[in-house]
């Protein structure tokens, strides 16, 4: 039968032509649960993926090069007083061959992603020289743009990374909640974090901002994220839904089905129209790809090969060694979608643009631009 919701579809109608809404309205799409309304709620957010981004679909290259941490997040199972399972640091040798591997095998984009590691955070400017010109030396070899989500840098060291050249700073608040923020963050400073973006988007880096849900927020601290992210703006917004880790505070935490996650997506795909809305394999892996993509996503993240000795972040190895985290596992669940991977062209050519949108933007309202 047909849903007979008058306020669900004309609040979908005005958000599929552009219009705005606010935290009641947001607050009222989360909270969509039964099939017949999230059905019309994740056909208009692919109708708003379909306008910007067609058919096509990026994919992101992840390359969790450090497990070793300095913070002591609850949530996180690289946190530094978990001790019950080996840790590994790659060398740049290491680092330079997978992101080969990676760039060889089609992706868009090489994540280079590491915990706040002692040893880079922990050198001063020597460390730091060291991870810029790493990120550089990927870009080159790899011929393809980077990110780099390496926790909270001086301003000094996003300029350095931004002149070699690295595209997109990722720095995850996890909520916009301060007091649920300082409860999942221990003794991290939220001003300083969100400053980090700033510094970031000033010197003409694009910007990636991401959600933790499972972890204790209200329909409300969701709906204030997604205004954050739209007042930024973001250019890229991901939520992931919160896997419970042995050896962490929030180890029997009970996990939520993914349907929320899946509703955040396509509110997000909705208030944020053009912005990048990533899959991730990292929570249900491959088996989680086409709901995923069915509620508005249009990257593919945290694709890793075999055979690297790399982890992931919410399951450490899902479908890693099985090979399954692959673009020749990822490309038939998009044909089945109706959909298809972009070219790394395409890409760099949505990047490129995206960038001088936002210089054109900093410059309309005097906001400091990047001139490198």
């Amino acid at each position: 039968m047909p849903v007979k919701d008058k306020k669900l579809v004309s609040l979908l109608e005005l958000l599929e032509n552009g219009g705005s809404v606010g935290e009641p309205d947001i607050r009222y799409l989360l909270d969509l649960s039964d099939p017949a309304r999230t059905g019309l709620l994740f056909d208009a957010a692919t109708r708003v993926r379909a306008r910007y981004f067609g058919n096509r679909i990026f994919f992101y290259g992840f390359l969790y090069f450090s497990t070793y941490c300095r913070n002591n997040c609850l949530f996180c199972q690289y946190r530094r007083d978990n001790t019950g399972f080996a840790r590994y640091r790659k060398s740049p040798e290491q680092i330079l061959a997978a992101a080969g591997e990676m760039a060889d095998s089609g992706v868009h984009l090489i994540d280079l992603t590491m915990g706040e590691d002692p040893v880079w955070h922990g050198q001063g400017d020597a460390g730091f020289d060291q991870l810029a010109a790493l990120a550089g030396e990927v870009r080159r070899s790899t011929g393809l743009p980077v990110m780099i989500s390496p926790g909270v840098l001086p301003d000094t060291v996003l300029a350095r990374l931004a002149d070699e050249g690295v595209q997109w700073y990722a720095c995850y608040q996890e909520t916009h909640n301060r007091e649920l923020y300082a409860r999942l963050r221990q003794d991290q400073d939220y001003n300083l974090r969100w400053a980090a973006k700033q510094s970031a988007r000033s010197l003409g880096m694009l910007v990636e901002e991401g959600l933790l849900t499972g972890v204790g927020e209200s329909l409300a601290d969701i709906a204030q994220s997604i205004i954050r992210m739209r007042e930024f703006p973001m250019d890229q917004a991901r939520v992931m839904t919160f896997v419970p880790q042995a050896g962490t505070p929030m180890s029997g935490t009970v996990p939520q089905d993914n349907l929320r996650e899946l509703v955040i997506i396509a509110v997000m795909r909705l208030v944020l129209q053009d912005c990048l809305i990533p899959a991730s394999l990292d929570v249900d892996g491959l088996d989680g790809l086409e709901a995923r993509l069915a509620a508005g996503a249009n990257v593919v993240t945290s694709i890793v090969p075999p055979a690297q000795g790399l982890a992931g972040v919410a399951n450490h190895s899902l479908d890693i060694e099985a090979s399954r985290r692959t673009l020749d596992h990822v490309l038939p669940v998009l044909k089945k979608g109706g959909l298809e991977g972009a070219s790394a062209g395409e890409y760099q050519s949505w990047v490129a643009s995206r960038r001088e949108s936002q210089v054109s933007q900093q410059e309309n309202t005097g906001e400091p631009a990047y001139a490198g």
